[in-house]
């Protein structure tokens, strides 16, 4: 019977798929774990044809405080955190070195 209900939750996940995951840039990391992720992707005007660029903002939650406004990370789908957090940060793929700068540059 043991061995029945080890085996259930590893078919589980194969049912459930992969999570979807984003890449996107930190507009704000003021909050208590949480960050702020805006994505940008490309998207043809359905009348003009022209390549528009749609932005769309997203918070995720940063459970050790990593992230910095400006860095380029990769959100992952996660289950309801609170009333807006639905992604979980994965990873930081670029840190941003000119916000430090200019922190320093305002208190001088």
């Amino acid at each position: 019977m043991t061995t029945e209900t080890k085996a259930a939750p590893a078919a589980e996940q194969d049912l459930r798929g992969e999570r979807t995951v984003l890449t996107g840039k930190v507009t704000s990391a003021k909050m208590e774990k949480t960050i702020v992720v805006e994505v940008q992707r490309l998207v043809q005007h359905p009348k003009y044809r022209r390549v528009v660029r749609i932005s769309k903002k997203f918070y995720a939650h940063d459970e050790t405080r990593q992230a910095k406004t400006g860095d380029t990370v990769r959100i992952v789908a996660s289950r309801p955190l609170s009333k807006l957090k639905r992604w979980r940060l994965k990873e930081i793929l670029t840190r941003n070195t000119s916000a430090d700068l200019r922190g320093h540059g305002a208190a001088q």
